[in-house]
């Protein structure tokens, strides 16, 4: 099917916020200075895009899953480790497990594994060596595990062996109990299978050898004495299969490419054989190469009908409870995505989540949002924010029929066919 436009999505991720004391109580974007995307809100419409299900959080996975067009089904069963694994080149075989790791400042105490930092201080620097280190582990009944770092204090774990399970409980308790919380015991989500089991009690050995292993690596002496933080053990969440996925965006037969630093969000692009762009420059973090992931995304424009451009540092500001970092990062890609506001694309911009920068987690609020189209619809919102947004012609919808009326407006999207069906509805 021939469209009339070529699109273009920016997905800032958590975008989203809530109110900040030191700002006066309004959030880091409404407190930004955007006057290009305050240009592209008044030419075109906004609104509120609830993720999935409204007030409820999800995690960047998951988000990024319904604006890639995943079916809602495949959304809400989309796990993060074997999404990162792609994201990094992870090879794999029938029957690995892939978890999400963090690299993690811990301490042990009488009571198991304490957390002192769940990302070591961001660490980006020996992860390589640190992870060289957890290689080819051989663990009870012929099972081996293996770690590779991924985007800053990330990295991925694999099992690989015979009689394996993804259904276990993560070991990272999150944000919520912060701080010096503990490293939690993996469980079994299926305590009447073997194999479920069997794959708990192998993930709570690697924890355990992992502390052994870093706690006293050379890497952690030199930063030590540089005053940072150790990484001394991984915490692990998101555990899960190799995936086969197929996205509405594909259905349509259009060509597409994804422009990011983010190892999530790459690893989305190569489960869905999007043209995946990046450079080590785009580094998933707010020093990352803004101007040249513009560069690079004007070029993917060139022979791709739908372009996506994720930038991370938003969500990395309110992960680490910086609003005034999240509102000065917004001010520099407003200022990097002038060149790209061309009036021959239809543009999305959104997130895949809401980030909230008191707190440091995600929440569920809705995500402001907008959608220029040459001769789309116009609303009478003028000024890119929260609150402005919840006025707009858009109102409040999920991200996929954001998605969908992306689509619409580039001249992709046809009248409704039941062989579309599987994309709108889960499928029990």
């Amino acid at each position: 099917m021939s469209g009339n436009y070529k699109g273009l999505i920016i997905i800032l991720d958590g975008l989203g916020d809530r109110s900040i004391p030191a700002l006066n109580y309004v959030t880091p974007l409404e407190a930004a200075n955007t006057p290009n995307l305050d240009r592209l809100l008044t030419a075109g419409m906004s609104g509120l895009v609830d993720p999935i299900i409204p007030g409820v959080p999800v995690g960047t996975h998951t988000g990024t899953g319904a604006l890639f067009g995943l079916s809602p089904r495949d959304v809400n069963q989309l796990s993060r480790g074997p999404v990162e694994a792609a994201g990094i080149g992870m090879p794999s075989q029938p029957g690995d497990v892939f978890v999400r790791c963090n690299f993690a400042t811990l301490k042990s105490n009488t009571d198991g594994l304490t957390i002192l930092d769940r990302r070591a201080g961001r660490i980006r620097k020996g992860t390589d060596e640190l992870a060289a280190a957890l290689q080819n582990m051989t663990l009870y009944d012929g099972v081996t595990a293996a770690l590779r770092p991924a985007t800053q204090h990330r990295a991925v774990l694999r099992l690989s062996g015979t009689n394996l399970s993804a259904d276990i409980s993560d070991t990272d308790p999150g944000t919520i109990t912060e701080p010096n919380n503990h490293v939690l015991i993996c469980q079994p989500l299926a305590p009447d299978n073997v194999a479920s089991v069997k794959t708990a009690k192998l993930l709570n050995q690697v924890i355990q050898e992992a502390f052994k292993r870093l706690n006293d690596h050379p890497v952690n002496h030199q930063r030590i004495e540089r005053g940072e933080l150790p990484a001394t053990g991984i915490i692990t969440r998101g555990a899960g299969t190799a995936l086969l996925l197929e996205s509405f965006i594909t259905h349509l037969g259009l060509k597409t490419a994804v422009v990011a630093g983010e190892r999530t969000v790459l690893g989305l692009g190569k489960l869905l054989n999007f043209t995946v762009v990046t450079d080590p420059a785009f580094t998933g973090s707010t020093d990352t190469d803004l101007e040249g992931m513009v560069r690079a995304t004007q070029q993917a424009i060139k022979d791709h009908n739908l372009v996506y451009l994720h930038f991370k540092g938003t969500d990395i500001c309110s992960h680490d409870c910086d609003p005034e970092g999240k509102k000065l990062f917004l001010e520099r890609v407003d200022k990097a995505i002038s060149p790209l506001l061309d009036d021959g694309l239809v543009i999305g911009v959104t997130a895949d989540h809401s980030t909230d920068s008191n707190s440091g987690r995600h929440c569920g609020d809705p995500v402001p949002s907008i959608l220029y189209a040459p001769l789309g619809r116009r609303d009478t919102t003028r000024v890119f924010g929260e609150m402005e947004c919840a006025g707009g012609g858009l109102g409040r919808i999920g991200s996929h029929s954001f998605l969908y009326s992306i689509l619409d407006n580039m001249g992709f999207l046809h009248q409704y066919q039941p062989t579309d069906w599987k994309f709108f509805k889960p499928r029990r």
